[in-house]
């Protein structure tokens, strides 16, 4: 039996994520990159993508780099977004990117996680259109809250 990768994980556990037809270029633990693809189902009044889909895409690609950072760590926490900002800085059109990095070192995470609390830690996503201009800019925080 093979393990799934962390885009099965998300599309199985995620359903929006499914919907939109999220593609994951990369999911390490340095770093995520998810694609949505140009679909009209899901643009908005100008012909691009609409900001709630790209707000999910750069939540999923926090989310697969919480997933291969702690992946490991699921059997005593659970990781959980705290809260996330936005910001559109650009008119999105075609498809868009969203790479994802780690705000903390995810040793210092892990070492708070054993120390007996329950950490926070910053993901900041960039969305970039094909021609590599960035469009949004997000930060979502996460939590690993321990399991009782």
């Amino acid at each position: 039996m093979t393990t799934p990768t962390i885009g099965q994980m998300l599309d199985a556990t995620v359903p929006m994520a499914h919907t939109l037809k999220l593609e994951y270029l990369e999911t390490t633990p340095e770093r995520a990159v998810l694609r949505l693809p140009d679909q009209a189902e899901f643009h908005n009044h100008v012909g691009g993508p609409h900001a709630g889909a790209m707000f999910t895409l750069a939540e999923s690609a926090s989310g697969c780099i919480v997933l291969a950072a702690f992946g490991d760590q699921l059997s005593r926490a659970v990781p959980l977004a705290v809260n996330a900002e936005i910001g559109y800085k650009k008119l999105a059109m075609g498809e868009v990117t969203a790479t994802a990095v780690l705000g903390r070192p995810a040793a210092e995470v892990v070492a708070e996680l054993d120390a007996g609390g329950r950490p926070e830690f910053p993901v900041t996503v960039e969305i970039t259109r094909a021609d590599g201009a960035v469009t949004g800019v997000m930060t979502v925080t996460w939590t690993l809250r321990p399991n009782s």
